[in-house]
């Protein structure tokens, strides 16, 4: 469940960059964000917009200039099939696969009152929803403080929501949903393993739901592993429905 298909080309630089490491690379036809990847700091995330084609040149010319910044290695932000063909052909090699799937925002089902407590995810909570990521992901895919600030800041409007299994004060799931115009993205979902299968997970899809299309949205987008059953069921169940084309997260090192 990763950020990455955003359709929209708004870029936060400025005082992002300067207190997170990142820069935003400008070509002729498009942009790329680099900066850490999941907290490595010799490995560079490079973002760019998943509908964007960059052209071989601007490729290389980015390449050339993580490569200048001391990085050992660059992974990309999910891409579509077309928008990879120039990271191909500069060396970048397929890492993983993802579904998209998208919601119409019709037919939401309501939250019952009997169910687990959400509220409002605050700075004082990261540390432990870092480490709740942690749990639920394997080390290639969890966010780490660099991909949870970045989730928080990539759309203009965001929701971040935490839910307790009843009686107890400890996080036990996070959700990030984000919405730039019409479109909403729910972002991350994670649920601690003791404490999957109790409702959390569709709680939160739920929860996030519900907020893109009183915000204004008309359909929500979603991504996630080929192989992670669980949350393709869990995310179907919703009535999330999968779409013909997927994403594809390429990575080289040199």
């Amino acid at each position: 469940m990763a950020k990455g298909w955003r359709r929209d080309r708004q870029v936060r630089c400025g005082p992002v960059a300067s207190r997170t490491g990142e820069r935003t690379l400008r070509f002729a036809g498009g942009w790329a964000r680099v900066g850490p990847w999941h907290d490595q700091p010799d490995v560079a995330h490079v973002v760019v917009a998943t509908d964007q084609r960059l052209s071989p040149p601007a490729v290389r010319d980015c390449v050339a200039r993580v490569r200048a910044a001391g990085y050992r290695a660059a992974v990309t932000s999910p891409l579509t099939a077309a928008a990879a063909v120039p990271f191909l052909s500069e060396g970048f090699e397929s890492r993983e696969h993802l579904h998209v799937l998208e919601h119409p925002l019709t037919d939401l089902a309501r939250r019952s009152g009997a169910g687990p407590e959400l509220r409002r995810g605050w700075r004082r909570d990261r540390v432990e929803v870092i480490a709740l990521d942690r749990r639920a992901f394997p080390p290639h895919w969890q966010l780490g403080d660099s991909g949870l600030r970045e989730a928080l800041r990539a759309t203009p409007s965001v929701r971040f929501r935490v839910a307790h299994r009843p009686g107890d004060p400890r996080i036990a799931a996070f959700a990030i949903t984000g919405r730039a115009g019409r479109q909403g993205y729910l972002q991350r979902l994670a649920v601690h393993p003791d404490a999957q299968r109790g409702g959390l997970g569709r709680a939160l899809v739920v929860d996030s739901l519900r907020w893109v299309r009183r915000s204004g949205g008309r359909t929500c987008l979603v991504n996630t592993q080929t192989d992670n059953q669980d949350a393709l069921a869990l995310y179907e169940a919703c009535g999330f429905r999968r779409l013909p084309s997927g994403l594809g997260v390429l990575g080289c090192a040199w």
